[in-house]
């Protein structure tokens, strides 16, 4: 009748999906054969509804003792004892665990631990038994044969351990076992039957050990993925017994035809063509032929270095239009147009990239127009245009602010897109408007191929890709290495001028017979293949006409400096140069004066001193004291 005694509620453990998810991983990835114990912690809440027991919840972040604690819930530090076995979790002794934590917690109350951190007063214990030692098997059997699935396996166990091996080591492991346990990766999904890649399992089994056998357990091992962690609790386990299949036995009936639409069994019909996406299969089938010459062909063609090419055309007309067509048929992805003319009546039918539509009121810009083209012909392509002009020598800018302003937008576009492509094609109508483009790539080091046309008549060669000098010295009787090749320029006597003065509107047009411009375009383009084949790229030696019945450099054929052509003959050649010291655009005085003149002047400066303000020089003198005129005088 006296006062009751006071009582408490105690917790009650809820220990959510994620926990276990989270424990299963530690167990698999981290914590492995080791019974060591782990440091995790909980949390509780007043706010649940009236009639709830009092919850001490374990959730997913429990294993981040260090981490944040939700909202409006108090910590709770506990330990985790895991065992790898059933018979460790039975016979673990409970009581002395409990006694463990409850003198934690009473040396923490003494010492005053607890008053730093009251946390300790609601220490817990969680004792677990993790089934893992499947899934450690058999990751390590994959890891053993350096694969990340096993198809097929052998299997023996115990309360305690598993053991795996490979289907090959089946007398060693097995011995004269009368019943054995074989495993196979299984992909079926049903929960009572077993998946096709068992069938032939069965026989090979019965062929090769059907007499000795009493019975076969057979696991269809289903590791799964769910909710984002590892799962094999699908996975089925079942005892047959196996016929004899006698060595000398006929092969048996094979099966697997498939149900079609209509019920019977057969070959299973799929069109595919409508759910997939056009571009794509436009995209498959552009590559196709390219796969088969490397396939059947040229087993070192290395296909990823010419698709990835990034390739600036300066010049969109007959060459422009040309090497494009070929760039795609090579799988060139990123093609750049520059150019600043319009369509005209005349070009459509020289010009493939271009239609009579195209001409109509004043006719579109070229550069537009066959980015437009190139990407009707092939969505896969990506292809740019820019409407500009290129200063040049000979043709004085005009010193209105507005042509100035412009003037120099386009020379900063013009170095800017040098720099962001690969390879640089010279494709213009006059010799005067390759010479900024050839002093800019210099500069940069970029690789340059250059195509012009006569007549009947044609030129089609590489720049030499200028590095720093070496000592060796090469004559004019040897093969000459890539960085010193001479460029466009090199071979003149004069600096460049004005081409087109004094001239009337059909001399100032390229009239060449109509293949022309075909063959020298599709030249410049496999030249640079070739070039990007050799393992010396742009550097490499330039193969001559002697080369021709020598071993060649490349997986196809030669790497010349110069491909000069006579159609009227039916006829090439491929002479090699050495570059000239004096050279307009690529000698050493022009680099040292475009890479030193940061300080004093912009490539703008550059071209307004070369096109203007040297105009009377540049038809006076020869181009090596105008070089020296440059480098040395002209200040801004």
């Amino acid at each position: 009748l006296g006062d009751p005694l006071l009582q408490f509620a105690p917790f009650s453990s809820a220990l959510e999906a994620g926990f276990w998810h989270q424990l299963t991983q530690k167990k698999l990835n981290d914590y492995r054969l080791d019974e060591s114990p782990r440091c995790i912690k909980g949390h509780y809440y007043n706010g649940d509804p009236l009639g709830l027991p009092t919850r001490l919840t374990l959730e997913f972040s429990a294993f981040e003792v260090d981490g944040p604690t939700p909202a409006r819930c108090c910590p709770a530090v506990g330990t985790l004892y895991n065992t790898n076995t059933l018979d460790a979790f039975k016979t673990t002794d409970k009581k002395a665990l409990l006694d463990k934590e409850a003198k934690e917690i009473w040396d923490a109350i003494q010492s005053g631990a607890a008053l730093k951190d009251p946390s300790i007063l609601c220490r817990f214990v969680l004792l677990t038994f993790a089934v893992a030692a499947l899934q450690l098997a058999y990751d390590g059997l994959c890891i053993k044969r350096g694969t990340t699935a096993v198809p097929y396996f052998l299997m023996k166990y115990t309360n305690d351990t598993v053991q795996m091996a490979q289907l090959g080591d089946w007398d060693s492991f097995f011995g004269d076992a009368k019943k054995v346990t074989v495993g196979v990766y299984d992909p079926c999904t049903l929960s009572q039957h077993p998946g096709w890649p068992l069938r032939n399992l069965l026989v090979l089994i019965a062929h090769r050990w059907g007499s000795k056998l009493d019975i076969v357990e057979v696991l269809c091992f289903r590791d799964r993925t769910l909710q984002g962690s590892r799962s094999i609790q699908h996975s089925l386990i079942f005892q047959i017994k196996l016929p004899d299949l006698a060595l000398n036995s006929a092969c048996p009936k094979g099966v697997g035809w498939e149900k079609n639409p209509k019920g019977a069994m057969g070959p299973r019909m799929v069109n595919l063509s409508e759910c997939m996406d056009p571009k794509r299969l436009a995209e498959s089938s552009v590559d196709l032929n390219l796969k088969l010459m490397r396939w059947r062909l040229v087993p070192s063609l290395d296909l990823d270095k010419v698709v990835n090419t990034k390739c600036l055309l300066l010049g969109a007309g007959t060459l422009g239009c040309n090497v494009a067509r070929t760039l795609m048929g090579w799988g060139v992805r990123l093609i750049t147009f520059v150019d600043n003319a319009k369509i005209s009546y005349s070009n459509p039918v020289r010009q493939p990239l271009y239609e009579f539509e195209d001409c109509l009121g004043g006719g579109k810009s070229k550069a537009m127009a066959a980015v437009d083209r190139l990407t009707k012909i092939f969505p896969g392509v990506n292809g740019k245009g820019y409407n500009m002009s290129i200063p040049m020598p000979g043709h004085p800018v005009n010193f209105s602010q507005a042509t100035l302003s412009q003037a120099q937008r386009d020379v900063e576009q013009l170095e800017k897109l040098i720099s962001e492509h690969d390879v640089v094609f010279l494709l213009m109508d006059t010799r005067e408007s390759r010479w900024l483009p050839t002093v800019i790539a210099a500069s940069k080091r970029k690789l340059v191929v250059n195509a012009a046309l006569g007549f009947d008549t044609f030129v089609v060669m590489r720049h030499g890709l200028k590095k720093p000098p070496v000592s060796q010295r090469s004559s004019l009787f040897s093969n000459i290495p890539g960085h010193k090749l001479g460029c466009y320029f090199c071979n003149d006597v004069v600096a460049p001028g004005d081409s087109t003065r004094d001239r009337t509107l059909d001399q100032q047009c390229t009239v060449s017979r109509p293949g022309l411009a075909m063959i020298a375009g599709a030249l410049a383009v496999e030249m640079m293949v070739s070039i990007l084949q050799h393992s010396e790229g742009g550097y490499a030696v330039a193969s001559s006409s002697d080369d021709r019945m020598n071993e060649p450099p490349t997986s196809l054929g030669l790497v010349p400096h110069q491909i000069r052509g006579f159609l009227s003959r039916f006829d090439n050649v491929l002479p090699a140069s050495l570059a000239f010291d004096k050279c307009t655009a690529c000698s050493p005085i022009v680099s040292r004066t475009v890479l030193n003149m940061s300080s004093q002047m912009t490539f703008f400066d550059f071209v307004c001193a070369a096109t203007h303000n040297l105009r009377g020089k540049l038809e006076r003198k020869f181009y090596w004291q105008i070089l020296v005129y440059l480098s040395d005088s002209v200040t801004v």
